[in-house]
């Protein structure tokens, strides 16, 4: 792997005094621009209780002044200096790269990361122990073993692979080489496909993962910030015996699954932990076949898979099989069930609202409800709906689906165009318009509202869509997606861990989340600017 093919491995006559450490640590990376910001934000990280960081060399403009930068020890340090071609920022020539490197590893720096095709270059000194690194921020590699098997011997104390996954196989590839590795290896895949991989690290065996000190501040695709990485899934903490749930969509960062479950189960003390996954369609089969691999205990299901999910199931409860859509897996075993909890949730929501015959089989007869959209949520309301006798009216911007969904539930379908003709009692929102980040859009036009029409948003971020707003400024009873969500969620809990789940504590977090005064800013502790490539003063 050296410039001139050979497979010389140079050590230096200093015998390393350890290996790598056995406890696994989240390490954050800070690049910064200016020397002063990132001591600052080296300073503040540590006192956080991180116990390592990544000051990243490369990030620097000026001059690296190492002195200056290790002078004052906070917590333990991997000094990196990454070349452009490997993701990084670096501007100087290789030579003054390495020497840097050299010098870092003189200064007694805890460990030093370097590329597999230069560290037989930079021989082993002191204390510092060696990452060797390969990057490609285009694919994962179908030789990943060999490329392992290289940098292992590279004199590394630990391994690191971090590849760009263009497929949910490659996460599986990454995590079978750590799990099975005889040397202490790190394998992250890249990009939101791979979030899980830097989430997991631990329970694989890995000594480490890498964190951004802010979430909107990353320094590599799919990185996950180290509030996130350390409150929201605790991930120094998961171990072999943790159960994994998660929700699995495309796409999936819009989420809030996750917060609202991790939060239940460590109120309740449970050994247990809830991840999303980017699923793309043509990725459906191979995860559904291989998941319990990675030890998924149940799962969440979201768009576009409420549907296809169906035939990969062994078990499904009477009312999903009917609706023809599951939010809900729970893998026990051989036996995949599936079941549909958005149903159950939205009819308690529009039962506590809309005024009925809680004496008659049919509590909603006489009530007219009309259904913005033919997706799966729509679906089980629409099943739901037809259950309690209601007149059913389905719109969409996919008249097909539109047609179909109405045909299914005895109701009618009308053109997306003409969907403010119909006087309704219920009007019941199931598309994404209003979400997240596109808050200035309504499905329907505030001003055609009726006092009398029970308005129920399934769109839970922003808690308060603009399709709410109107209906609130129209004196309309609402039923809002946060509270829809809320509790299918909580159906969901006691469908994976058998436990009630704890209502007040997952709402609690949800509103937190959605709360723009809860916003964090990495850089209100070293008073920094967002510009990492900063001048220097």
């Amino acid at each position: 792997m050296d410039s001139n093919g050979s497979d010389t491995v140079i050590t230096s006559k200093i015998a390393p005094v350890t290996r790598f450490k056995s406890d696994f640590m989240i390490c954050v990376s800070i690049g910064r621009g200016r020397h002063k910001r990132m001591i600052a934000e080296y300073e503040w990280i540590a006192q956080q209780g991180i116990k390592l960081v990544e000051l990243r060399l490369d990030y620097l403009t000026r001059t690296v002044d190492l002195h200056r930068l290790l002078g004052d020890k906070h917590c333990e340090v991997i000094a990196t200096c990454r070349r452009r071609e490997d993701g990084g920022r670096w501007k100087g020539s290789e030579e003054d790269r390495l020497m840097l490197l050299r010098s870092a590893i003189a200064s007694g720096v805890d460990y030093v990361d370097l590329e597999g095709d230069i560290a037989h270059t930079v021989p082993r000194y002191g204390r510092t122990k060696r990452i060797v690194s390969y990057h490609n921020f285009e694919t994962t590699p179908d030789d990943l073993a060999e490329l392992h098997s290289e940098l292992a011997r590279r004199d590394a104390d630990v391994v690191k692979l971090a590849t760009m996954a263009n497929c949910v196989e490659d996460t599986f590839r990454m995590m079978e080489l750590v799990k099975n590795s005889d040397v202490p290896t790190i394998g992250i895949c890249m990009g939101d496909l791979g979030t899980p991989t830097r989430i997991l690290q631990g329970s694989w065996g890995s000594p480490l993962t890498f964190a951004s000190i802010d979430s909107e501040r990353t320094m590599a695709p799919g990185q996950v910030g180290w509030k996130e990485m350390l409150r929201l899934y605790d991930a120094d903490n998961i171990n072999a015996d943790t159960n994994l749930f998660g929700v699995i969509a495309d796409p999936v960062g819009h989420s809030y699954s996750p917060l609202i479950h991790n939060a239940g189960f460590k109120h309740q003390q449970l050994n247990n932990r809830y991840l999303p996954f980017r699923v793309p369609p043509e990725d459906l089969d191979f995860f559904m076949e291989n998941c319990q691999r990675m030890g998924i205990k149940g799962l969440s299901v979201t768009i576009p898979h409420k549907e296809e999910v169906m035939e990969y199931l062994t078990e499904i409860e009477a009312s999903a099989h009917e609706i023809g859509a599951v939010n809900t897996i729970v893998f026990d075993g051989d036996k995949r069930r599936g079941f549909n909890t958005d149903y159950r949730a939205a009819m308690d929501c529009l039962m506590e609202s809309v005024e009925h015959d809680a004496s008659s089989d049919e509590p909603l007869r006489g009530k007219t409800a009309l259904l913005l959209g033919a997706g799966g949520v729509c679906r089980a309301i629409a099943w739901g709906l037809r259950q309690r006798g209601a007149n059913i009216i389905v719109t969409g911007r996919s008249p097909a689906r539109a047609e179909a969904l109405a045909a299914s539930v005895g109701g009618n379908s009308i053109a997306w165009e003409n969907r403010h003709d119909p006087e309704v009692d219920i009007l019941i929102n199931g598309t994404p318009l209003g979400m997240y980040p596109n808050l200035d859009q309504s499905p329907y036009d505030g001003r055609q509202l009726r006092a009398e029409t029970t308005v129920f948003e399934t769109i839970y971020n922003p808690g308060q869509t603009l399709l709410v707003k109107l209906a609130r400024q129209k004196g309309c009873k609402i039923v809002t997606g946060v509270d829809m969500f809320i509790r299918q969620a909580a159906y969901q809990y006691k469908l994976f861990t058998g436990k009630e789940p704890p209502i007040a504590v997952m709402r609690q977090a949800l509103a937190r989340a959605v709360n723009p005064a809860q916003t964090w800013d990495a850089t209100e502790a070293a008073n920094a600017d967002q510009d990492g490539d900063d001048e220097e003063s």
